[in-house]
């Protein structure tokens, strides 16, 4: 094959190439908008459910106000030791690297 051979082939294969990669755009894109209200409907699904769950929490603190309290404390220190042992773990690391 010479050179204008080798292009004409080289030509035809990206105009074939270009129509396929119009074709999958368009697929994409209509895929894509399907998608899309599969995820809003989900949304508006767990809104729905974080909604719910938000009111129970609201009446139990209105009733048990001291034992939501409590827990509320319990959970705090829990969250607060452990942010100590990360940065604990995490300075003790650095030192070690530092002592090599």
């Amino acid at each position: 094959m010479d050179k204008k051979q080798i292009k004409k082939v080289i030509n035809k294969n990206l105009k074939i190439a270009e129509k396929k990669g119009v074709e999958i755009k368009k697929v994409a894109i209509e895929k894509g908008g399907e998608l899309e209200k599969i995820a809003l409907k989900e949304i508006a699904k767990i809104q729905k459910e974080m909604d719910a769950t938000s009111k129970k929490v609201q009446d139990y603190v209105k009733k048990n106000p001291h034992r939501a309290a409590l827990i509320s404390a319990g959970i705090g220190a829990a969250l607060g030791t452990a942010a100590a042992l990360l940065l604990t773990y995490s300075d003790n690391k650095g030192e070690k690297k530092r002592k090599k």
